[in-house]
């Protein structure tokens, strides 16, 4: 990947220069295409891995949480039994896999390109796209499985699931901006990336992902539903493919907000810290 990096910044380095959107959309796309094809280069499986990683851990949260700890769904017209929870947990699993893998690698974008950073006239606000995007795409092999299971399980296919773009668009600029601020902070700051790691593991367990919002205590509902940006994307996402009915529209808003003013903020932090990349690596 770096060397992929420093071959299309030496090429196109110059054209970057005035700013021009089409040119860094094309090496955006050039990048992430590569990326993908060099994480799972010389394995059988490929890009499958990450779609068995991801039915893994689903395997291990429906056995403990629906089997072990009988947690009950309580949704009207959901029923309750371990194949629906399973469907279910999965359509909440697939943005926090697409979100925290796109922002842990998106972290460690700049440090892990010294060379490009210092020798290469390149459009830096690319790096931490590179990892996101990737990270989106590979969750989309997740999100086609989870589809062709409800249809075959459900007997129906929801007219809804051409709404998910609604939903993509905060959660890209949610991790884009996330993805910018630690990205830009590494820089100076190395323990970024373990820090991040510790927030994300406490992130998981306070977001209903595991178990319904209706298990959450009153008193912490208005922090954990509306305060919480991935409490609405993994709702809506439930909605959308499992229920066929957009029901979460209010948190969907407050999520599309928080994630606007967070990728604004992420994005203005990263460029203010730009000019001294080169000197501090």
């Amino acid at each position: 990947m770096k060397g992929v990096l420093h071959r299309a910044g030496r090429v196109s380095g110059r054209r970057f220069v005035n700013g021009q959107f089409p040119l860094k959309l094309n090496l955006l796309s050039t990048l992430v295409r590569r990326d993908l094809e060099a994480r799972y280069k010389g394995s059988i499986l490929g890009n499958l891995w990450p779609l068995l990683n991801q039915l893994s851990q689903l395997l291990i949260y429906t056995y403990v949480f629906s089997i072990v700890l009988k947690v009950k769904l309580n949704i009207e017209g959901f029923p309750d039994n371990e194949l629906a929870f399973g469907l279910w947990l999965f359509a909440g699993l697939i943005p926090w896999f697409a979100f925290t893998n796109g922002l842990t690698q998106a972290a460690a974008s700049v440090v892990g390109q010294p060379n490009l950073v210092k020798k290469v006239v390149f459009p830096l606000g690319l790096l931490p796209l590179v990892p996101i995007f990737s990270a989106f795409i590979e969750s989309s092999f997740g999100l086609i499985a989870l589809i062709v299971l409800t249809a075959l399980s459900a007997q129906v296919l929801h007219s809804t699931i051409g709404l998910l773009p609604l939903v993509w668009i905060p959660q890209l600029l949610l991790t884009a901006g996330l993805g910018y601020l630690t990205a830009g902070l590494t820089v100076f700051l190395r323990d970024i990336p373990q820090s991040l790691s510790v927030i994300l593991n406490l992130w998981f367990y306070v977001t209903p992902i595991l178990y319904p919002i209706s298990k959450v205590p009153e008193s912490w509902q208005f922090w954990i539903v509306w305060c919480n940006p991935i409490t609405g994307l993994s709702e809506a996402y439930r909605d959308l493919i499992l229920v066929g009915e957009m029901t979460h529209w209010g948190e969907l808003a407050v999520s599309s907000i928080i994630a606007l003013v967070i990728f604004y903020g992420g994005l203005w932090v990263y460029r203010r810290l730009r000019p001294a990349f080169a000197d501090v690596l």
